[in-house]
């Protein structure tokens, strides 16, 4: 009888890469509201630095983080220049 083996996790790598891609997740957003340079910025380190630790699950999320994290720093200059907000 054959069976497949079961794929074992990518151990406290992928586990921390998850965690920087949601904590710049989070951080991305909040650079909308707050200033976008500083926040925003360091958001998208974060999440480039969860991109190159992840792999098998986590790679996914990761990736959806950088994204997410682009889109959120150039929507926070957006809104920042037209409402006349500081960018940092």
């Amino acid at each position: 009888m054959s069976t497949t083996p079961v794929a074992e996790g990518g151990g406290s790598t992928e586990t921390i890469a998850g965690f920087l891609a949601a904590l710049a997740i989070f951080a991305g957003i909040v650079g909308i509201a707050q200033r976008p340079v500083t926040t925003g910025l360091t958001a998208l380190f974060i999440a480039l630095v969860s991109a190159a630790m992840a792999s098998g699950r986590s790679k996914n999320l990761a990736t959806a983080a950088v994204a997410i994290t682009g889109a959120s720093w150039l929507t926070g200059m957006i809104v920042s220049v037209l409402t006349n907000r500081p960018l940092w």
